[in-house]
C-alpha cells in the first residue's frame, strides 16, 4: 500500500482526464465479485477501497496498483491516538484529475452507499467520466447465505431499514407492517432495534435471525424472536463483547423461522464450515488444495515446512538440460512440481521452451506434477495408473527394448533427499539413469509466534499431512499439534510417521492424492456434525472442544 499524508498529493501531475469506476465488492465472499468488477480491477491504476473489502478486491488488481488508504496515521493523529479519516471523494477526484483509471470499491452495492452517491455527483459536476458496476447488496446477499429467503410465491412485502440512521417515523411504519424486514445494525444494537419494533407494534414472538460476518467462513447466525434476542445473546455470552460494534444483518418475519433455516441453511451446513485447517505447504503447492478446502467451508492456513534452493553444484543439472536438446535421453521423469520448476527455470535461462521436449518421452508422478507440465506446454506420456509414487511409476514403466528404444538413457531431475527406489527400479528394467540433483530441500523458517501457539494450543481444527517430511518438518519448526486437532494423512507411510511423533491419526486418504485427502477430511467433518445433531448436541469445531476454549452455540 502507498499511504500518504492528507496534506500532500498522492498522485502525479495531471496528464489527461481519467475515469472512475464505482464498484460494488459485495458482502464479503470474494466469489461474489462480478466479471465486470474483475475486469475493472485488472485495468485500474488506482484502487481506493474501504478497509473491509480491500482484501477482496486487491487480489484482482495488477501488481503495482496504487492503494491509498482511507485511514492514515500522521504524526499529529498518532500523538492524539486518533487516525485521520481521509476524504474519499477528494482522493477519487485527485486521482482522476491526474489522468488515471480509478476504481472506488465499496461494500455491497454502490447504489445503496450514500457516500458513493456523493462521489458520483462530484465526478458529474466536474465532468469526469464514471461508470457504476453493481455488486451484491449486503442486505440481500447475507440473508441468502444464512438460509433466509426474503420472498416466496405469495410475494410478501420486503422492507430495508438501517437501525443506525432510522428516524422515529421509520420505526413506526415498519412496526405497523407485517412484511419481511431486513435490518442493518450491530451486535450491540440489534436487541434495541428489536425492542423498537415491538414498541411500534410488532409481536414479541415474531421470528428473527441475526447474522454476523455474512457470506464469509466466519459467518454465524442466531435464531430467536424479537422478544428473546437480548436473552439469547446474554445466555450465549455473545454480549457484552469487544466485538459488539461488528455489523449484522437481521431478518424479521416468518421467513426467518428456525424450522425453515434448518432446511435452507446451505452455507453454514458445509462439512468443514469455519474449520481452521493447517496446510503445511507453500502457497504455490497448496493453491488447489486450499481452494478445495474453501469449497467445504474451511479456512485454510498455509505454512511452508520446506524451502527449495538451487543445488550446490549446478554443473550436473546444466549438462543434463543440454543433453535434452542434443538427444542424449529417451525419457525424462518428473517426481514433483519442484522438479518441473527447476527444469523450466533452466530452460528459460538458456532461452528454451517446451519445444525442446520434442522426441523425448515424459513421465510424471502425481496429478499436480502432471498439471505443472501441462502448464509448461508438455503433456506427459506416462502417469502411474495406480499408486501415485515412484513404486507406482515403476509398475507401468516399460523395460528397455533395444529394438524399439533408440536411446537407453533416462534423465531423472529430483530433490537431494529423494529415495533411490526409482533409480534402482529403472536400472533393473535395463535403463541407464542420469540421477541429477535439480534442487535442494531445506527446513523452512519457523512460522510466526501466533501460528506456533495456535498449533500447539489447539487453535487449528485440522492439519493435513501430505508426506512424511511435512510431519517431521512441522513438528521441528512449530511443535506438535494439540491432541484436539484432527490429523489427516495422505497415506500409510505418512500416517506411520505421524504416529511415531505421538500424533493420533483420525483421517487417512483412500488414495495418495491431495484432492482425495481433502475429500476424506470433509467426509469426516460431515460425519462428526451428523453425530452431534443426532445426539442433540450443539455442532462444535474440534478447536472449541479444547480446555479453556469458548463454546460457541449456533441455534
Amino acid at each position: 500500500m502507498n499511504p500518504s499524508s492528507p496534506s500532500t498529493s498522492a498522485f502525479p501531475a495531471a496528464v489527461a482526464q481519467g475515469r472512475v469506476t464505482f464498484l460494488g465488492a459485495g458482502p464479503g465472499d470474494p466469489g461474489l465479485l462480478t466479471l465486470r468488477a474483475v475486469e475493472a480491477l485488472a485495468a485500474a491504476d488506482v484502487l481506493i477501497a474501504e478497509p473491509e473489502v480491500l482484501e477482496v478486491v486487491v487480489a484482482h488488481a495488477r501488481p503495482g496498483v496504487d492503494t491509498p488508504q482511507l485511514t492514515v496515521t500522521d504524526e499529529l493523529s498518532a500523538a492524539a491516538g486518533v487516525p485521520v479519516i481521509r476524504d474519499a471523494a477528494n482522493l477519487v477526484m485527485e486521482a482522476a484529475r491526474s489522468g488515471r483509471r480509478v476504481v472506488r470499491a465499496v461494500t455491497g452495492d454502490p447504489g445503496l452507499d450514500g457516500s458513493a452517491a456523493e462521489e458520483m455527483l462530484a465526478c458529474a459536476t466536474e465532468g469526469i467520466p464514471f461508470e457504476v458496476v453493481p455488486g451484491v447488496a449486503t442486505a440481500v446477499g447475507v440473508p441468502a447465505y444464512a438460509g433466509v429467503p426474503l420472498r416466496d410465491k405469495q410475494g410478501a412485502d420486503v422492507r430495508f431499514l438501517d437501525a443506525r440512521t432510522a428516524s422515529a417515523r421509520c420505526w413506526t411504519e415498519t412496526g405497523a407492517s407485517d412484511g419481511i424486514l431486513v435490518v442493518s445494525a450491530t451486535l450491540e444494537t440489534v436487541a434495541a432495534a428489536a425492542a423498537e419494533l415491538v414498541s411500534a407494534g410488532r409481536k414479541p414472538d415474531t421470528p428473527l435471525t441475526v447474522t454476523v460476518a455474512g457470506t464469509t467462513t466466519r459467518q454465524r447466525t442466531w435464531s430467536a424472536t424479537l422478544g428473546t434476542i437480548a436473552q439469547v445473546f446474554k445466555q450465549g455470552k455473545i454480549l457484552p463483547s469487544p466485538e459488539g460494534a461488528r455489523p449484522v444483518i437481521a431478518v424479521v418475519g416468518e421467513h426467518s423461522a428456525c424450522a425453515r433455516r434448518e432446511d435452507l441453511s446451505w452455507f453454514e451446513s458445509k462439512p468443514l464450515f469455519g474449520w481452521r485447517v493447517l496446510v503445511p505447504r507453500t502457497k504455490e503447492q497448496a493453491a488447489s488444495l486450499s481452494d478445495q478446502l474453501r469449497s467445504y467451508g474451511a479456512v485454510p492456513h498455509e505454512v511452508p515446512t520446506i524451502a527449495v534452493e538451487p543445488p550446490r553444484t549446478p554443473q550436473q543439472m546444466e549438462r543434463a538440460v543440454k543433453g535434452l536438446v542434443t538427444g542424449r535421453y529417451e525419457w525424462i521423469a518428473f517426481t514433483s512440481v519442484n522438479a518441473v520448476k527447476a527444469v523450466r527455470e533452466k530452460f528459460e535461462e538458456y532461452g528454451l521452451d517446451a519445444r525442446a521436449f520434442a522426441g523425448i518421452k515424459v513421465a510424471a508422478v502425481g496429478e499436480q506434477t502432471a498439471a505443472a507440465l501441462v502448464e509448461f506446454g508438455v503433456k506427459p506420456d506416462l502417469v502411474p495408473s495406480g499408486e501415485q509414487s515412484a513404486a507406482g511409476l515403476l509398475e507401468d514403466w516399460p523395460p528397455y527394448d533395444p529394438v524399439f528404444d533408440p536411446i537407453d538413457r533416462v534423465f531423472l531431475p529430483r530433490a537431494d533427499i529423494a529415495t533411490e527406489t526409482l533409480v534402482a527400479g529403472l536400472i533393473e528394467l535395463g535403463w541407464e539413469v542420469d540421477d541429477v540433483t535439480a534442487y535442494r530441500t531445506v527446513r523452512a523458517s519457523p512460522p510466526p509466534a501466533d501460528t506456533r501457539e495456535a498449533i500447539k494450543g489447539g487453535g487449528f481444527d485440522a492439519v493435513l499431512f501430505t508426506s512424511s517430511s511435512t510431519v517431521r518438518n512441522l513438528v521441528g519448526i512449530a511443535g506438535k499439534p494439540h491432541n484436539v486437532t484432527v490429523i489427516a494423512c495422505i497415506g500409510p507411510a505418512t500416517a506411520k510417521t505421524a504416529e511415531e511423533h505421538g500424533l493420533r491419526v483420525d483421517v487417512l486418504s483412500p488414495e495418495p492424492s491431495v484432492g482425495k485427502l481433502a475429500e476424506a477430511l470433509a467426509e469426516y467433518g460431515a460425519a462428526r456434525r451428523d453425530a452431534a445433531r443426532e445426539a442433540g448436541e450443539p455442532v462444535a469445531r474440534p478447536s472449541e472442544r479444547r480446555p479453556g476454549a469458548r463454546r460457541r452455540r449456533t441455534t
